[in-house]
């Protein structure tokens, strides 16, 4: 199985709308066995676009903090299993993730519309 979330710094962005870099981890038998950060090439927004390329990444599960609805419908039609309102260090919360411990908080969907902040 294949995780990916949006990287700041380390960190979950907040913004998944905004981050210009995703990681990848890559698991097997409850454990982290890789990883790697890929480039979001100027697809921020562009919902068809970005859930493409993590698709074609392989990747299986999106962990986000902050994303819209238009972004989390494109994930679902494209067959992601989404999980939203995560923070921390990125390693950390798929670790949490897999082993059945990531607390997640559907009140973290972004709706700020006019995405200025």
């Amino acid at each position: 199985m294949k995780i990916a979330m949006p990287i700041e710094t380390g960190f979950v962005n907040p913004h998944f709308g905004h981050s210009r870099e995703f990681v990848i981890f890559e698991t097997e038998g409850g454990g982290i066995t890789g990883k790697k950060i890929i480039a979001n090439e100027g697809l921020d927004h562009n919902h068809d676009a970005l859930a493409g390329l993590l698709k074609n990444q392989g990747v299986n599960v999106i962990i986000a903090g902050g994303i819209g609805a238009p972004m989390i419908k494109a994930l679902g039609y494209k067959g992601f299993k989404v999980i939203t309102g995560a923070f921390g260090e990125v390693g950390k919360v798929a670790e949490d993730y897999l082993n059945g411990r990531l607390v997640t908080r559907p009140t973290q969907v972004c709706g700020c519309g006019g995405h200025g902040h």
